[in-house]
Formats: structure tokens, C-alpha cells, sequence
């Protein structure tokens, strides 16, 4: 058992080697080849208050709000007749749920039982995902630390490579789904770290089901990135164009500190480079919802929703 764990990790440390030796050149296609115009348009979608117990009055609301892509509310996978009935709510106003977000989970918890019932939590959601035809079923990795959230030394390890890859086999091999994505959400604390990890991950992983989601803000843990985050984000899109299938969006500045400080802001305060941005997201082949989240009331996102707009407007992207 060890000697095959210790020739598992070898193949992987190879593959991570060839991985990052085709940084320079996709980099160099990147420049050689610009982005074509798209065929698409842009979702993007803002979470709203308004109560989904009558899902045609929920997604009317969502479309008044000038959503086309919505997360989706709490529901049980029992309720069929519900699930039905919003399915039926989304389509009518053409609306399409971005993702079944999994937050609190811990799939590093270091108690096997905590973790084999986070499994399951997951798992359940992804089937959630796979029933409304959602874009996908979005996690963290988890932490060996006691949040599920929190840095830790092993939370970039082989050791937690190692139970990431069993972990996403596990869910996806449990739901086997068609229409929807697995996606582990690239942190800068946690694996996913990088481009490079991400696209390791999806090879060690070995499943049509795991897809991609990104926030590039996650990503910037260090003030090159946070100054070259054009650099960062044509480099996630050149490397993992074909598996994304969602997007998060919001700011960040750097704040005068006695250490590194990165702070989330509202649209258009910060310093990503958003017309980048979008003009990647809608130029892929499929579709991808960009998603925004984690503002402090209503006003400010629609002050985000409408700065998208703006870019984007300017760049010569259409919204769905």
C-alpha cells in the first residue's frame, strides 16, 4: 500500500512538471492568437431577497433585477414537485442556475467521520445540481485546520492532493451526473492554489463530471499577482478555458498594512482588470455565469452589476 501510494505520488509530481513546462508557451498563444469575438452572451446574476416559497414569483423577481443567472435557493432533494415547479419558473423567464454552493463543509476534517459526512453533504448537493440542471456543485477543498476554512501548513500538501483527488472521485462516482460539474473553488490558502494545481488536480481527478469555477480574487495571495492580475487572469483562461463553467466577481484593493493586505470591494473600487475579465468568460466555448457575491446589502450590488454592465458595454460584449 505505501509503495503504491509512493508511485501514485511520483506520476503526479511528473505530470505537475509537464503542466508547468507549457506555462511559456501557452502564454506565447495567448499573445500570438487575440480573442476572437464571441457568438454568446454574458450571464451574470446578483443573490436578491425575495422568498422562492413561490418559485414564478421568485424568478420573476430575478428577472427584474436584470438576472440571467441565479444561485439557488435552499430546497430538499426530496421535494420533487418543487423542483419541478422551479425548473419550470427559470426557464419560462430565462433564467439558469449558475450553482449549488456548499459552504461549512470541511473535506480535510482530520475526525474521518465529520469528513465521510461532509462527503455525503456534497454529494447530496451535487445531485441537487443534477436535478435542476445547474451549472455546478461549488466547494472548497477544506483545511486541516479546526474551521473549514482556515490556512494550515498541510492544506497544500501531497497528503492533501492526495485526499482531494479520492474526495472528488468519491462525490462525482456517487451521483454519476450528466449535466451539471464538481468544481473545487481555486483559493490562495488551500489546493486549488494555482492554474497549474487546478489543471493537475482535473488530470489526477480523471472525471468528465469535475469542471472549473473561478474567482481571480481568491487567486491573488502576493502583490505581483495583485498588480499583474491581467497576467493571472489570461493565464487561468489559457489553461482551463475548456473546463470552466462558472464565475465568481467582485473587487479587491490593497490596504496600507504592517503586512500584505488584500481587501474584497465593491466593483470598480479595486484594482482587477474587469474588462480582461469578462471578454475571457465570454469567449469561451460554453457557458459561464459570472456571479457576483459577497457585497454588503442590495445597493451595492447593484452597483457592481451595473459597473459589469458598463465594461462590458464597452468592450463590445452583449448580456444575455
Amino acid at each position: 500500500m505505501e509503495n503504491s501510494k509512493l508511485n501514485r505520488r511520483k506520476v503526479l509530481k511528473t505530470m505537475a512538471l509537464g503542466v508547468i513546462g507549457t506555462s511559456a508557451a501557452t502564454t506565447w498563444l495567448h499573445a500570438a492568437q487575440p480573442l476572437s469575438k464571441s457568438k454568446r452572451s454574458l450571464r451574470v446574476g446578483i443573490p436578491f431577497s425575495y422568498p422562492a416559497s413561490d418559485p414564478m414569483a421568485w424568478a420573476r423577481k430575478a428577472k427584474e433585477l436584470q438576472n440571467k443567472a441565479v444561485y439557488v435557493p435552499e430546497m430538499s432533494l426530496d421535494d420533487k414537485d418543487y423542483i419541478r415547479a422551479i425548473v419550470t419558473a427559470a426557464k419560462e423567464n430565462d433564467l439558469i442556475f449558475a450553482e449549488v454552493g456548499v459552504w461549512g463543509t470541511n473535506l480535510l476534517n482530520v475526525d474521518p467521520d465529520i469528513r465521510t459526512k461532509h462527503i455525503k453533504t456534497v454529494s447530496e448537493k451535487l445531485a441537487l445540481a443534477e436535478e435542476l440542471g445547474a451549472q455546478c456543485c461549488v466547494t472548497l477543498t477544506g483545511s486541516y485546520a479546526k474551521n473549514w476554512n482556515d490556512p494550515h501548513p498541510k492544506n497544500v500538501s501531497e497528503e492533501s492532493y492526495d485526499v482531494t483527488v479520492e474526495n472528488a472521485r468519491k462525490i462525482i462516482d456517487a451521483v454519476k451526473p450528466k449535466r451539471t460539474k464538481l468544481c473545487f473553488e481555486m483559493m490562495g490558502w488551500t489546493l486549488p492554489d494555482s492554474p497549474d494545481s487546478q489543471l493537475k488536480l482535473i488530470k489526477a481527478v480523471d472525471r468528465e463530471a469535475f469542471g472549473v469555477h473561478v474567482d481571480i480574487c481568491n487567486l491573488i495571495n502576493s502583490p505581483d499577482k495583485f498588480w499583474n492580475n491581467t497576467r493571472l487572469i489570461n493565464e487561468v483562461f489559457d489553461k482551463l478555458g475548456p473546463w470552466i463553467v462558472g464565475a465568481h466577481a467582485k473587487d479587491l484593493r490593497w490596504v496600507p498594512w504592517a503586512n500584505v493586505r488584500f481587501d474584497e470591494c465593491v466593483i470598480g473600487e479595486g484594482a482587477i482588470d474587469f474588462a480582461t475579465y469578462l471578454k475571457r468568460l465570454v469567449a469561451l466555448d460554453q457557458d459561464a455565469p459570472l456571479m457576483i457575491e459577497h457585497m454588503n446589502n442590495a445597493e451595492e450590488y447593484e452597483r457592481c452589476q451595473q459597473k459589469i454592465f458598463e465594461v462590458g458595454k464597452a468592450e463590445g460584449i452583449e448580456f444575455a
